[in-house]
């Protein structure tokens, strides 16, 4: 809760030398502010709100009359508007003795998960001479940080998500082998399944692609009109789930297989390109942290690197990695510099995923992903391993 880490949030303030955090709500536009000032599920927000952190001294609050309890579970001194001139007006006040400002503002939208500051109310805050900055290095901090509890149970879901993966592929050699059809959308199906007798729950079902429909990255399998799974087909599972827990964090990982004794040549030259390249992202982190300054770009860069020297760059879509938290992409550094320069630090007791893939249209795709989690002085492959060959299904 955030009125337990103000304390530790004006020393953050100091130690950037800001003069103060603003949070601004309107209906569902900031999810980091929501969740920070506790305003998540049954909350209903029909007016503005704000709530300024400052460096120093007691944090200010502005409520529109009609919700006077928005922020009744926070400190600080409360003031109130009812028309919309007087809230320029208290507005002006909220922002008093305040010229550096962070914000869910990111310039020219780099990191569009923290550009949540509407442009109207940036208009108004540097109107009254305040410099903006953005909040992303303080969103890593207090939002993205794991407690010990949250590693544990991400390690339990990473693992059990190995075992599903696991035993879909073996699902698919079952029918295969017995002569039976099996499409992507009832191998989707078998790994929901395995999530609600394991307690885990997701945001959204698995991808399951064959062929093509593995080049394809956000492919999703449907009822009514997903491919049927034959011999010498070529599989990818990306699978991602939490435990059925207050504050949980996610797991998220991607394997790949080929239905038939052994892959072609072409297909385990993409797949050893791919693992390669994941290899040289997590030999990155575990050579440099934690003392050395690891950033989400660089270890995209590495990745990149790595299948353009090969001679596969421009099939490499994606960004190498994404944040993982309470929900599945989280609100910490990504490791990205393609679609966007992320120039984050990796913390300490914070978790991303690592999925390079080269995703050869109309053909076939690999993604291999592994989730990696931060403690103080480790790098942890979670989940206990890394898919070192495809897997045959039918070997």
């Amino acid at each position: 809760m955030l009125a337990d880490r103000i304390p530790e949030i004006q020393k953050a303030l100091a130690d950037a030398e800001l003069d103060g955090w603003l949070f601004a709500c309107f209906q569902n536009n900031d999810p980091i502010s929501l969740e920070l000032l506790g305003l998540t599920g049954d909350h209903l927000i029909t007016r503005r709100c704000y709530y300024l952190v400052p460096r120093d001294g007691e944090p200010r609050k502005l409520v529109h009359r009609l919700e006077p309890a928005m922020l009744a579970g926070l400190p600080g001194e409360e003031r109130s508007y009812l028309r919309w001139q007087e809230l320029a007006a208290e507005l002006a006040k909220l922002l008093e003795g305040v010229h550096r400002l962070a914000a869910q503002y990111s310039p020219e939208n780099q990191i569009p998960t923290v550009s949540r500051l509407d442009a109207g109310t940036a208009e108004v805050i540097r109107a009254n001479g305040v410099e903006l900055h953005s909040s992303a290095d303080l969103v890593q901090r207090f939002v993205a940080v794991w407690s010990n509890e949250q590693l544990e149970g991400h390690r339990r879901a990473c693992t059990t998500l190995h075992e599903l993966a696991k035993a879909a592929f073996g699902h698919v050699g079952d029918a295969l082998r017995g002569g039976n059809e099996i499409t992507e959308y009832q191998v989707q199906q078998f790994i929901w399944a395995g999530f609600e007798q394991a307690d885990l729950i997701s945001e959204s079902p698995p991808i399951v692609g064959v062929n093509a429909h593995s080049a394809d990255p956000h492919y999703q399998p449907e009822a009514d009109s997903s491919s049927l799974i034959r011999a010498d087909d070529f599989l990818l599972i990306d699978l991602w789930a939490k435990e059925r827990r207050e504050d949980s964090v996610y797991a998220d990982i991607t394997w790949c297989g080929v239905c038939a004794p052994a892959p072609t040549d072409r297909q385990k030259e993409i797949f050893d390109i791919v693992a390669g390249a994941r290899d040289a992202a997590i030999e990155l982190v575990e050579t440099r942290f934690p003392h050395e300054t690891v950033r989400g770009f660089e270890v995209d860069d590495v990745t990149r690197r790595f299948i353009e020297a090969a001679g596969y760059g421009e099939y490499f879509i994606h960004r190498t990695g994404h944040s993982i938290g309470i929900s599945d992409h989280g609100q910490g550094a990504n490791m990205d510099n393609l679609e966007t320069h992320d120039v984050r630090a990796l913390l300490p007791m914070t978790g991303f995923s690592i999925e390079p893939g080269i995703y050869l249209a109309g053909d076939f795709g690999v993604r291999l992903e592994v989730n990696i989690a931060l403690t103080a002085d480790s790098v942890e492959v979670t989940g206990g391993e890394r898919q070192r060959e495809l897997i045959r299904v039918l070997a």
